[in-house]
């Protein structure tokens, strides 16, 4: 088995045998280069099916590592496409506490795919119902829960979320999926189960959270509900619908570690202004929920356009929000003279950031071909209208 195969119900069940937690262990860590060596010495003494399984669930755990750590990684069970979708474990920790603090203790998790969410929920004490039509997945999470030793809070249940009835829970959490067989789905109608569906689902609870894509049209998102958008160490990873707290139609970005909340305040756009000293670039969460003028207040600053998310001050004030650059030049867009410079300067490490540009940066880094020993960021925007390059060093 590749790591890109799925898995079936007989490579977890093997897996979940003692000879397969044993073939597990002392798999961990083989290197792709090794593969080939150790399972022809591992066949020796194991079927071939147990090993190939073993193999590709290792890779598997090593992959997702990045999400949920090694402690736990390691010890976990997972389909590739549970790896590609679940929730970084920060992300659904902070999540999980924002529902405890909400009075929840109970939550029926639908669409709870590998069991990442309610894992989570379950380390903050509440209990699970986890419910995922696809009888793997669903067996994958209870593997989890039992590997984790959180089977007590979480139970399990292969069934279809639409009939499940959630009526004593706390709180919803849907998570639908946004996959199709050609890829990443965009129209929230087309997610399985559709939007439309959550959102019903979610007015029947008390309290629900609903996890949705980050690209979500804002015109789209309920009066009745609060929008939130997370980043995860500056990755925008989704947008949240909360119902039952207590601000409907209040609009966040939550940018984690931290956790650093910004609340909207209804502010109009900030002016358009002359370059300052400093540019500061928002987080991708603050830009998706259109907080971009609570940012540009906090620092006393305007936009460089009114089309492009760049705020420009003269003062440096630190804030979770944005990151700030020292600008050295303003320049009008011109490769040969960015490249004369950079020669002058000896900037062998370039970083390229766009926005409002058509030009790619691979392609110009390959025409200015930086050479030496100092960095710098070259920004390719629009400076009021006009394409322009804003050179500088981030503080």
């Amino acid at each position: 088995m590749t790591d890109n195969e799925p898995v079936n119900e007989v490579d977890l069940a093997s897996l979940l045998t003692p000879e397969g937690r044993a073939l597990l262990d002392q798999v961990r860590g083989t290197r792709p280069a090794d593969e080939l060596a150790v399972a022809t010495r591992l066949r020796r003494d194991h079927p071939a099916a147990l090993v190939s399984a073993a193999l590709g669930q290792a890779r598997l755990r090593e992959r997702a590592v990045a999400k949920f750590g090694a402690e736990d990684a390691l010890r976990m069970y997972f389909t590739p496409n549970g790896v590609e979708q679940s929730t970084r474990a920060g992300v659904a920790a902070y999540r999980a506490a924002r529902l405890r603090e909400l009075g929840v203790r109970s939550v029926a998790d639908l669409c709870c795919g590998i069991g990442g969410d309610a894992i989570a929920l379950a380390r903050a004490g509440i209990r699970v119902l986890a419910v995922d039509r696809d009888p793997v997945t669903a067996a994958t999470a209870r593997a989890n829960a039992e590997a984790l030793g959180l089977a007590e809070l979480i139970e399990v249940r292969e069934a279809d979320v639409t009939e499940v009835d959630t009526a004593g829970f706390d709180a919803v959490f849907v998570d639908p999926a946004r996959r199709g067989g050609r890829g990443r789905v965009f129209d929230p109608e087309a997610y399985s189960p559709p939007l439309s569906w959550a959102i019903e689902a979610a007015r029947t609870a008390p309290r629900a959270a609903l996890k949705i894509a980050p690209g979500i049209p804002h015109e789209t998102v309920p009066g009745d509900a609060e929008a939130e958008w997370i980043s995860d160490g500056g990755d925008v990873k989704e947008a949240v619908l909360w119902f039952g707290t207590a601000a409907p139609g209040t609009v966040r970005a939550t940018l984690l570690p931290g956790p650093h909340t910004l609340l909207a305040a209804g502010l109009p756009n900030p002016p358009v202004r002359p370059v300052g000293r400093y540019l500061y670039e928002p987080d991708g969460a603050v830009i998706r929920a259109h907080l971009v003028a609570d940012v540009a207040q906090r620092l006393s600053g305007g936009l460089i356009d009114e089309t492009i998310a760049y705020v420009t001050a003269d003062e440096l004030r630190p804030t979770p929000y944005a990151t700030a650059y020292e600008i050295t030049d303003h320049l009008p867009f011109n490769v040969k003279r960015l490249k004369a410079l950079l020669r002058e300067r000896q900037v062998g490490v370039l970083t390229v950031k766009k926005r409002g540009s058509a030009v790619e940066p691979e392609e110009l880094r390959k025409k200015v071909k930086p050479q030496g020993p100092n960095s710098a960021t070259v920004f390719l925007t629009r400076v009021a209208g006009a394409p322009a390059m804003l050179i500088g060093r981030r503080r």
